[in-house]
This record gives structure tokens, C-alpha cells and sequence, in this order.
């Protein structure tokens, strides 16, 4: 049986709850298809039953003890530490990402496309990341329609903000501004500010959730067309699916396009809940900001360097490759030789290992799919197949890399610029209207289920120094600690 499948595991929470509800470890049937014809409707079915699931789970297993951490994890960013609930999705070091139990060629298998179209539609993810159910086609037709009445209401002050911006400013700063002033919208805040009771959060959270979502796209493209077409917008197309009408306002119209960003907008969306975006969404949240204020907070942590703007840093790296070869072909031994004068400089091979995962990627594993269907001769996506049948290898003989297979980053800007969306200070946007898919479902699921304001315990190196102390600890390679380990 599949790990995606099981009910329980040392982090419990991470398996649908829906499928959980239905599993056969319960004696009952797998149930996979949703009935409600709302996302509303459905939410309000599954939300009082994961509620009582959970109440009963902390009542029973409260004090279960989920292991134990290290000095060198609290001051290595807390990795492996399992300190969060998140619904939406798991990543599994060996197999990658797991959406509500899906992984990515089952969701692109499994869930509603558009007509004509082979990738799955970013509404359907959407469905799936907020019931844990997959979404019949009426569903998804039903969900597209609500995201696009509600996209009627965007308010005109932010265009006039986003229009008086420089197009100097970097197009992630940009976007958090246009997020920040989309907050006079704000339901969640008006109900707050009324007393509303806060059994009631979960649904003000849910309105907020699917307009910002709604909003968002036309946010991203008035962006790009201010910044990169002179300001001269292009209205959107009400009766087009969210993929579809983005890529229009953005100003494309092939619909091989179309389908790359469809297929970019649901691999990007959700990455567990420790990744920095989803972590800072998450935590914002806690203090009951609207959902508005915590999807800005998570896109400033996106727009980092060592996060959402990896993917710049990949492409430059490509090009530049690309470049020094005289863009020509080369062999292998040339581009490993190459690639050895990079690590021997102290430099790294930008879009390979990841905090987690220890194979490659299945992201890049369908961005790799989507290539070789439609553009398998493009002379940079060439040298991104011949970068990974070598990078693993360098690296491995290297020694210094964990994990060296490739993550999503290692391929997205190459199939970017092949459909002439060539700014690629532009692209963190993209991985923004993406992520609000993935940690804004989870948000609503936060305050489903009453999780209270996050605030962990810090303490100072000296006390550090004092606990370690107080237990007899032992210096690692002393030795006492070669003696304790005979």
C-alpha cells in the first residue's frame, strides 16, 4: 500500500483528511469524487467533520510524543523538526510532493482539464488542496465561474497604485504592494471588527481566500504590462479558465502557453507547510491577519534569493552556460569540465538539491514531460537534458551536496522563455499567483481548526551552552565521546 495512503504516521496530520475519513483501515470505501456542486457547499460538509476528527485525535493522542531534536537542527534553520500541521500537502524525501495524498502525474491524470487541453486546470488543485476530494468537471466549471464573478469586483484603486509604481521596482515588490492594498476588501477584517463569533472564521477566511485568488491574476499581469508593455493593459476574458484568461492579460495568446501555465500554476502551488512562504503565510495568520495581510507577508519570503528567486538565478546560470560555449552544442565532457571549474571556484550549480528531497523532483520530472512534447530541439532545453544527465554525478564525486538531482527551479525559466516571456525578474510573480492556491486553503483549514497564535520557545546560545552542560554532555570527537561510543 502506497505512504500517501496510510492514516497514521509519526505526523499524523498530513494525510487527507477525507481520504483518511473513508480509508479501508476504517472499513470503509475509498471515496474520491465530491458531490456538493459548490466549493461553499462543500466545505461546509467536510469542515464539521474534520473538526471533530481533530478534537478527538488531540484528545486521544495529545501528549503522543513525536521524537526528538538536536543543538544543530535549532541552529540549522529547523530542519527535520516536526512542528507544524498542514493539510494541503506532504513531501516525502524519496518521492516528492504529495497533494491530499496525489502525487503530480495523478493530479495531471485525475483531475478536470480544459477543453482540448491534456494538463490539469489550476481550479480543480484548488478544489482538491481545500476538501481533499478530487472535483468532478461540473465542479471545476462551477468554481471557474465563481473566480470569475468575483474577479468583476477588483477595485479600481489598486490599478491606480500598481500604475504610479517604477518600473525599476522589482516585480515581486510590486506584487506585495498590490496584495497589501487589495485589503480594503477584506471580509475577514470588516467581520472581525463587527465581533463576529469565531466559530465563524473559517468562512470570512474562505471569502477572502477565493477573492485575493480571483484578484490575483489581473494583479500579476497589470504588473507585467506596466512594467514591460508600457503600461497598455488588456482587459480580461471573463468566460476563459483561470490559466487561459491570466495568459491573456499577460498579453499570449498561444495555447500552448496556456497550458504550460496551467500546468506551472498547480506544480508550484503547495510544498508542505515549512517552506518559507507557506511558513510565513501560516504564522501571519496565526495573529487572525486577514488572509490579504499573510499572503503578503508569504510573498515577501518568496521574493528571497535562496526561495522564489531561485529560479532567475537558474536561468542566468543556463545562459551564461550557453553562452561560454558560443551557443553552439557541446559534448559532455566539455560541459562536465565546465562544471568542475564552477565548483573548484567555491561557486554552485544553481537548480540542483533541496532541503528535503533526495531524488529528483517529480516538478521538474513534468516540466521535463511538457519539453520534450513540445519542444524538444529548443537549444537551451537541450542543454537543461544534457545539465541532467551530468550534474548528479559531478556532484556526487564532488561529496558536498546531499541531495544532487534537480529541483523545479532547474527547468521552469527555460520553458518561460521559449513562449517569449523572456523577463525573468518577472517570474517569482508567477510562483506567487501560484502558492496563494496552495497556503490559502491551508489558512482557512487554520482557523477550521482554531490553532491558536504560533509562538515557539527561543533561547540564547548561553543557555544552550548551560543545558548541555547540566546533562554531562560530551564534545563530539572528543575523548570521552570516543570512549562513551566503544
Amino acid at each position: 500500500m502506497q505512504s500517501s495512503r496510510r492514516v497514521f504516521t509519526v505526523s499524523c496530520m498530513r494525510t487527507s483528511p477525507i481520504r483518511a475519513s473513508y480509508s479501508p483501515f476504517f472499513g470503509g470505501s475509498q471515496r474520491m469524487y465530491a458531490t456538493a456542486d459548490s466549493l461553499r457547499d462543500k466545505l461546509n460538509e467536510v469542515v464539521p467533520k474534520e473538526q471533530a476528527r481533530v478534537k478527538k485525535f488531540k484528545q486521544d493522542f495529545g501528549e503522543f510524543n513525536l521524537g526528538s531534536y538536536t543543538v544543530s537542527q535549532v541552529y540549522g534553520g529547523m530542519r527535520g523538526i516536526k512542528a507544524l500541521v498542514t493539510e494541503t500537502s506532504l513531501l516525502d524525501a524519496e518521492e516528492g510532493i504529495r497533494f491530499r495524498g496525489y502525487t503530480i502525474p495523478e493530479c495531471q491524470k485525475l483531475l478536470p482539464k480544459a477543453k482540448g487541453g491534456s494538463e490539469p486546470l489550476p481550479e480543480g488543485l484548488l478544489w482538491l488542496l481545500a476538501t481533499g476530494e478530487v472535483p468532478t468537471e461540473n465542479q471545476v466549471r462551477n468554481l471557474t465561474a465563481e473566480l470569475s464573478e468575483r474577479s468583476k469586483k477588483f477595485p479600481s484603486h489598486v490599478s491606480k497604485i500598481l500604475k504610479g509604481l517604477p518600473t525599476s521596482m522589482h516585480p515581486m515588490t510590486q506584487f506585495v504592494i498590490g496584495i497589501s492594498a487589495l485589503q480594503t476588501e477584506s471580509k475577514f477584517a470588516a467581520a472581525y471588527a463587527a465581533g463576529v463569533n469565531k466559530r465563524e472564521y473559517w468562512q470570512y477566511y474562505f471569502e477572502d481566500s477565493l477573492d485575493l485568488i480571483s484578484f490575483l491574476p489581473r494583479v500579476a499581469a497589470e504588473i507585467y504590462r506596466n512594467t514591460y508593455h508600457g503600461g497598455k493593459l488588456i482587459d480580461p476574458d471573463y468566460s476563459l479558465d483561470m490559466g487561459a484568461n491570466f495568459a491573456k492579460m499577460l498579453g499570449f495568446e498561444d495555447e500552448q502557453f496556456k497550458e504550460l501555465l496551467r500546468l506551472y500554476l498547480v506544480i508550484h502551488s503547495d510544498h508542505e507547510g515549512g517552506n518559507v512562504s507557506a511558513h510565513s503565510t501560516h504564522l501571519v495568520g496565526s495573529a487572525l491577519s486577514d488572509p490579504y495581510l499573510s499572503f503578503a507577508a508569504g510573498m515577501t519570503g518568496l521574493a528571497g534569493p535562496l526561495h522564489g528567486l531561485a529560479n532567475q538565478e537558474v536561468l542566468r546560470f543556463i545562459m551564461k552556460l550557453r553562452e561560454k560555449f558560443n551557443n553552439q552544442d557541446v559534448s559532455n565532457e566539455e560541459v562536465t569540465k565546465e562544471l568542475w571549474n564552477i565548483l573548484n571556484k567555491g561557486q554552485v550549480i544553481p537548480g540542483y538539491g533541496h532541503a528535503v528531497l533526495r531524488k529528483t523532483d517529480p516538478r521538474y520530472t513534468c516540466q521535463q514531460e511538457f519539453a520534450l512534447k513540445h519542444l524538444p530541439n529548443d537549444p537551451l532545453f537541450k542543454l537543461v537534458k544534457q545539465l541532467y544527465d551530468i550534474v548528479p554525478g559531478v556532484l556526487t564525486e564532488h561529496g558536498k551536496t546531499a541531495n544532487p538531482w534537480p529541483n523545479v527551479d532547474a527547468h521552469s525559466g527555460v520553458l518561460l522563455q521559449y513562449y517569449n516571456l523572456k523577463e525573468e525578474n518577472y517570474y517569482t510573480v508567477l510562483f506567487g499567483v501560484s502558492r496563494a492556491l496552495g497556503v490559502l486553503p491551508s489558512l482557512l483549514w487554520d482557523r477550521a481548526h482554531g490553532l491558536p497564535i504560533e509562538r515557539p520557545k527561543s533561547v540564547t546560545t548561553e543557555w544552550l551552552e548551560a543545558a548541555a552542560k547540566k546533562a554531562g554532555a560530551v564534545p563530539a570527537g572528543s575523548a570521552a565521546a570516543a570512549a562513551g561510543a566503544k
